[in-house]
């Protein structure tokens, strides 16, 4: 999370979705940004500090109630709109032009003046490298080469969360990537972080880059 969410919970690419998420899972993120647990966000981490016990819970029970829709769409592709960052947000750069993807994952408004409007009804496109969903089909279902586990056995058979766990079907690529290098790293810490610190340390960018791309194709 960089910038809060809106109030429908459904998120960007420069924060998390929190709409659908368990609501235990919500207040145990605002208590870790709270005790400095969770990096990652100084405007999250001064919220949460401001907050007492029962507006955590408040906040949580609230987001957890919101319906959760399709945002993002998810393309393959060897050439991406060039770009630049306005904010924390990548935008599609008003000249035009295309340049190679590489290994990066370029996430950027359908509508650009819709998004920064905040409009509820304009979600984002998300370009990937080709190959990258069945690569990510693989690490996702069974680990890749023993890199890492299953995604499903924590997050349920579809991904769409599995008691306290969050689902992470189709939230944003680029902020599953963000997550995942953050687990990785330390920076994102708490209690049941370090399970995914484990999962995730041995990943490889290209691995990281098609396990985002194949969960945020999926149906939310």
């Amino acid at each position: 999370m960089h910038q809060l969410p809106s109030l429908t919970g459904i998120g960007h690419p420069e924060n998390s979705r929190l709409a659908g998420a368990p609501a235990g899972y919500l207040a145990r993120q605002l208590a870790d940004f709270k005790n400095g647990a969770r990096k990652g966000s100084a405007n999250m981490v001064t919220f949460a500090q401001a907050m007492t016990p029962e507006e955590m819970k408040i906040a949580a029970d609230y987001f957890a109630a919101l319906p959760i829709k399709p945002w993002t769409r998810v393309i393959e592709t060897d050439t991406v709109p060039v770009t630049y960052f306005l904010g924390t947000r990548r935008m599609p750069l008003p000249a035009g032009g295309t340049e190679a993807i590489g290994s990066r994952i370029i996430e950027i408004p359908e509508d650009p003046a819709r998004v920064e409007l905040r409009d509820p009804n304009s979600g984002f496109i998300a370009y990937v490298p080709r190959g990258s969903l069945a690569k990510g089909q693989l690490l996702v279902a069974i680990g890749g080469d023993g890199k890492t586990i299953a995604c499903t056995i924590c997050h349920g058979p579809t991904l769409k969360g599995l008691g306290e766990v969050p689902g992470i079907a189709g939230q944003s690529p680029v902020n599953i990537a963000r997550q995942l290098y953050l687990f990785a790293t330390g920076e994102r810490a708490g209690i049941w972080a370090v399970l995914m610190k484990g999962v995730v340390e041995r990943l490889a960018n290209e691995d990281i880059v098609a396990i985002s791309a194949l969960v945020g194709s999926l149906g939310p």
